[in-house]
């Protein structure tokens, strides 16, 4: 059984991680959508990272277009530092 993750001190169901991820795909491109997917297979807690972040930065009504596929590069980079 899959366990939850934690977000602000919440736990996060896996059921609520699904959503979360369909809200996060609705507003990346589709190379954004096979790059995230990529870094998925190779580091999952990166990917949840990015999963997570841009989450809180769409409920906050900070994210009105789709992200590319550069954008989520230009994010690996900013998390690596």
């Amino acid at each position: 059984m899959q366990r939850g993750v934690r977000m602000n001190n919440t736990e996060i169901t896996p059921q609520e991680l699904e959503e979360i991820r369909k809200i996060v795909r609705k507003f990346l491109t589709k190379e954004a959508i096979e790059r995230l997917g990529r870094i998925k297979l190779v580091k999952p807690q990166l990917a949840l990272e990015i999963e997570l972040n841009l989450f809180k930065l769409i409920q906050a009504g900070k994210i009105k277009s789709f992200i590319t596929d550069e954008q989520i590069k230009q994010i690996l980079k900013a998390l690596s530092r």
